[in-house]
């Protein structure tokens, strides 16, 4: 689905003008990537939660040489899908 489809059936649900989905769309792109930018988590009940996550230096390697590469400290965003979201899409499990 893309932006524009999105925006189209956000105005169908909600009962409002493409321009005010839009606008809503934009602004919550903008609260979550603020948020998360600052180091809070953000959880949107029954779609999942977006976090800032630090993962350490490593030592990897070069697939094609085989020698070793230092890959450094970085920041990065992960996200984490809710059960009732994975539940309605993949199916329940069955035990």
């Amino acid at each position: 689905m893309t932006k524009a489809e999105l925006v189209t059936e956000l105005a169908d649900v909600a009962g409002v003008t493409k321009r005010d989905a839009s606008a809503v769309l934009e602004g919550l792109v903008d609260t979550v990537v603020k948020a998360v930018k600052k180091g809070d988590p953000v959880k949107i009940p029954d779609l999942g939660t977006f976090r800032k996550v630090h993962s350490k230096a490593r030592m990897g390697r070069n697939p094609q040489t085989g020698e070793f590469v230092k890959i450094p400290a970085r920041k990065k965003v992960r996200f984490t899908v809710a059960k009732s979201f994975k539940e309605t899409v993949a199916g329940a499990r069955r035990k």
